[in-house]
C-alpha cells in the first residue's frame, strides 16, 4: 500500500500513542534543561519534535511537545507513558513540576487538509515534516468528523510515513541504541544546536560538527517485498537491517559508508533475498559517503 497524494483530507487514530501532562511554574525551565530540541518554538501553541536522551547521547524517548494552558502536553509511544513520567521525575528534585498522563486524551494523525476539530480537541502541525499533515489530539469518546475528513487506517498512516523517509522509533531504530543524527533528527527539526545544555547535548554537538555520522535511517526499494526486521548486507558485510515495510518501500538503519561503497562497486545490497537501492529522501542535506574497501 503506498500513500497517496489526491487533495483529499483523510484521517486515523493512533492507538499506540498517548499523551503525558508536564505543568506548573517550573515546567517550561525543567524541560528546557531536558530536551533536545527548544522549548520556547511552543510558544503561541506552537509544537516540536524531541527526545530525552542518556548522558551518552542516545534516544530513550522519543516525542511531540505541544505547549497547553499552563504546561505541556508530550505526545509519545502509549507503551512508553509510564516509563517517560518515571524518567522525568528522575530529574525533578525540587522544581516546582507536576507529571501526570492523561488516559482521557487520544492521538489521531490528518493528512491532505486541514481536520475539523470536535470541542476540547487540539491540531498542531507535525513539526518533523509539513506533508506529514497533522496531529491531533481527542478527548475520550469523540471523533474526527468523517464528513470532512474521511477515515483512513494505521497502514495507511504508516505507509505514508515511509514514503516520505520519516523514521519512527521502535520500528525504525532501537530505543537506548541510538544517536540523533542516526534517527535524522538533525534532519527533521528535533534537535536545537544553538540552545544551552541539556542530557546528552555534548555528544549531539560533537557528532554535529565532527560530521562523524557513519549510520542513517534512510527509505530503501527493494526489487520484491520486504520483510521486518532483515539483515542488509553490503556484499558480503553486514550493513544494517530493515524497519518498517509497506510491500517494496521501506526505511532502514543503514552503515551508509557501507551501501555507498558495494554500489560504487557494483555489489548488491541485499534485504535476505531482495535486492534493494537506497533513496535518500527529499528533504537530506546529508550525501552517500564512500569508504575504502567493503
Amino acid at each position: 500500500m503506498s500513500h497517496r497524494e489526491d487533495g483529499i483530507c483523510r484521517g486515523t487514530s493512533l492507538p499506540d500513542r498517548g499523551v503525558l501532562r508536564v505543568s506548573g511554574a517550573d515546567a517550561k525551565t525543567f524541560l528546557q534543561g531536558l530536551l533536545t530540541n527548544d522549548i520556547e518554538k511552543t510558544d503561541g501553541g506552537g509544537a516540536i519534535h524531541a527526545g530525552l536522551l542518556s548522558p551518552h547521547g542516545k534516544i530513550l524517548h522519543d516525542f511531540f511537545v505541544l505547549g497547553c494552558g499552563d504546561g505541556y502536553l508530550i505526545e509519545a509511544p502509549a507503551e512508553s507513558i509510564e516509563a517517560l513520567a518515571k524518567r522525568l521525575s528522575f530529574y525533578k528534585l525540587r522544581s516546582k513540576v507536576a507529571i501526570d498522563a492523561e488516559p482521557a486524551m487520544r492521538v489521531a494523525a490528518v493528512w491532505g487538509g486541514q481536520p475539523a476539530l470536535p470541542d476540547g480537541a487540539l491540531a498542531y502541525a507535525d513539526p518533523r515534516l509539513p506533508e506529514l499533515g497533522f496531529r491531533v489530539l481527542l478527548p475520550e469518546g469523540t471523533v474526527l468528523d468523517e464528513a470532512a475528513c474521511p477515515p483512513a487506517t494505521e497502514a495507511d498512516y504508516h505507509a505514508r510515513r515511509i514514503a516520505l523517509g520519516i523514521p519512527q522509533g521502535g520500528r525504525d531504530y532501537a530505543y537506548g541504541d541510538t544517536f540523533p543524527h542516526e534517527a535524522l533528527y538533525d534532519q527533521l527539526d528535533g534537535v536545537a544546536f544553538k540552545k544551552g545544555c541539556y542530557v546528552g547535548q555534548e555528544v549531539v554537538s560533537r557528532m554535529q560538527h565532527r560530521g562523524t555520522v557513519r549510520k542513517r535511517v534512510v527509505p530503501v526499494e527493494g526489487d520484491g517485498a520486504l520483510e521486518v526486521g532483515a539483515e542488509v548486507v553490503a556484499g558480503n558485510v553486514p550493513a544494517g537491517s530493515i524497519g518498517s515495510a509497506d510491500g517494496t518501500h521501506g526505511l532502514a538503519l543503514l552503515r551508509l559508508d557501507r551501501a555507498a561503497s558495494a554500489q560504487a562497486q557494483g555489489k548488491p545490497l541485499k534485504a535476505g533475498d531482495t535486492t534493494i537501492t537506497v533513496r535518500l529522501p527529499d528533504y537530506a542535506t546529508f550525501e552517500m559517503p564512500v569508504a575504502e574497501g567493503v
